[in-house]
């Protein structure tokens, strides 16, 4: 394989706006305080909703942007058929994004964004098993100051604040998409991209660990090396590797005849993964999803990230992609439907988002049911 080397590279033109700082100052440790009764729980749990982010950027999308914006319509309205689907968007863009999305999909012009990416920017959700919910902030800094976000950095607790839910800033930086949770204590997530001074400068490994813990209300992190420097998030884990259940997860595969860095990358997670077990012991069993031939798909573009891995699940459904390698297209529907045998499967071309070297998980973040 020799395009996807560069994901989501061409973000990093756009500019960098360091934002958030004395925010981020204000409430942190709370989510340390509350860690003892609250966790992220897994994604598969029934959802309020799902919040998403309306790019409006030609700077950032330069060229690109109508395509993108097709691409996050048709996720939202997919989505918006099984469960509520709420839309940040900025002022000046919000009809357009009405317009584009529906009916069915609730726009908000309340929250401003600089980009698409809610997985990353979007609080993190929390509930306690007894009804509770509230919410964390990652301090997002455009993935290591590569991107302006200033408005971005600030959605997470606006979401919160408008959701009436509790909210606290993790004691670390970091992005939703860097990191995987079980929902019964154990979490994964690349080196790369969290033990990174680009986001935590002076923190140790065992820092962060403890500080995802506290954040996430987990007890374990598994580690895997990451790729540095090839794409903007510096190798997020949720293209690659997910978690089932608790001692489950799926690793999407590369070719064998596959030798760049990512490749290399994927087939490291899953040794580390198969010969690692949960926060309570239990062997995980780890699970392959072959990725496509990038000689077959439809994008020839260089950054585009053909992650099957990266689907997104909804109320009922799982919400994932297809690339035009119609035999690894339809393998990864078959694959997605005996994992999820009470889902439906939908497969979307998203074709123009991947070009951003992104997909459905990481223009989604769910609010799961208290």
């Amino acid at each position: 394989m020799t395009r996807g080397m560069n994901r989501r590279g061409f973000l990093a033109v756009a500019g960098a706006t360091a934002a958030g700082a004395a925010l981020a100052t204000t409430v942190q440790g709370t989510a340390r305080a509350a860690a003892g009764a609250f966790r992220v729980p897994a994604e598969d749990v029934r959802h309020t909703r799902t919040w998403m982010a309306w790019p409006d950027s030609t700077a950032i999308w330069a060229g690109k942007l109508g395509g993108v914006q097709a691409d996050i319509a048709l996720i939202a309205r997919t989505i918006a058929t099984y469960e509520p689907v709420v839309m940040c968007a900025n002022s000046g863009s919000a009809a357009t994004a009405r317009s584009m999305c529906g009916p069915s999909v609730t726009v908000l012009s309340s929250i401003p964004v600089d980009d698409c990416w809610m997985r990353d920017t979007g609080p993190v959700f929390r509930t306690d098993g007894y009804g509770g919910l509230d919410a964390v902030g990652l301090n997002f800094n455009g993935w290591g100051n590569k991107q302006t976000h200033a408005r971005d950095a600030l959605v997470a607790e606006r979401i919160a604040a408008w959701t009436g839910v509790p909210f606290g800033y993790a004691d670390l930086v970091g992005e939703g998409g860097a990191v995987e949770q079980d929902g019964a204590g154990t979490l994964m997530a690349t080196r790369s991209s969290l033990v990174n001074r680009n986001r935590n400068p002076g923190m140790s490994e065992s820092q962060i660990t403890t500080a995802m813990c506290d954040a996430y209300g987990a007890s374990k992190v598994i580690w895997f090396d990451g790729v540095v420097g090839q794409d903007i998030t510096d190798d997020h884990v949720d293209a690659t590797s997910r978690f089932l259940a608790p001692g489950e997860a799926l690793v999407q595969m590369p070719l064998a005849t596959d030798t760049d860095a990512f490749s290399r990358d994927a087939r490291r997670q899953y040794g580390v993964l198969s010969a690692s077990t949960t926060a309570t012991g239990r062997a995980i069993d780890a699970m392959q999803l072959q990725g496509p031939d990038y000689n077959k798909i439809r994008s020839t573009n260089r950054n585009f990230l053909a992650s099957y891995a990266n689907y997104y699940l909804c109320n009922g459904a799982v919400i994932s992609a297809h690339f035009g390698d119609t035999q690894a297209d339809a393998a990864a529907r078959a694959t997605l439907a005996r994992l999820y045998p009470d889902r439906v499967i939908e497969q979307l071309n998203i074709d123009r988002l991947g070009t951003g070297g992104g997909g459905i998980h990481c223009v989604t973040q769910q609010q799961p049911v208290a």
